[in-house]
Parts: C-alpha cells; sequence; structure tokens
C-alpha cells in the first residue's frame, strides 16, 4: 500500500532501513555487538555527558548471542 509521508524526515546514519508502506515481516540481515562506556553510544542534535568515572564490562560467556543463519 502507498503512503504519503507529510512530515519532514532526518536520516542520521545509513545502518538501518526505513519503510514506508506496508511489510509483512521485517528480518535482520546481519547483527553485531558493541561495548561503550558511559554516553559512549549517544546520538542527537544537542547531546551532552558528565561522566566522572566509566568502567565497561565485556565479559560474555554467550558462545552465540543472536543468530540469524536462516535470514539470508
Amino acid at each position: 500500500m502507498p503512503s504519503i509521508i507529510l512530515a519532514p524526515i532526518k536520516i542520521t546514519g545509513a545502518d538501518g532501513e526505513i519503510i514506508f508502506g506496508d511489510v509483512l515481516q521485517v528480518n535482520p540481515k546481519s547483527t553485531s555487538k558493541a561495548n561503550s562506556g558511559a554516553g559512549g553510544s549517544n546520538t542527537g542534535d544537542f547531546s551532552a555527558t558528565f561522566s566522572l568515572v566509566s568502567l565497561t564490562n565485556n565479559f560474555d560467556p554467550d558462545i552465540a548471542d543472536s543468530n540469524n543463519a536462516a535470514n539470508n
């Protein structure tokens, strides 16, 4: 079904996908994992982060966090 977009559109990155209209199912084709400290992945026009100490625990006992082998 076609859709009419009347609002302004702001695209800040090209990591995901934009879908206008109807879809039956959306499956991820790839997955990733990122570790960042306090405020390390903040996005936006006016972002302010004040952190004195930041510790990130990178320990992950899982072998596979997200499987998407059947989605390709």
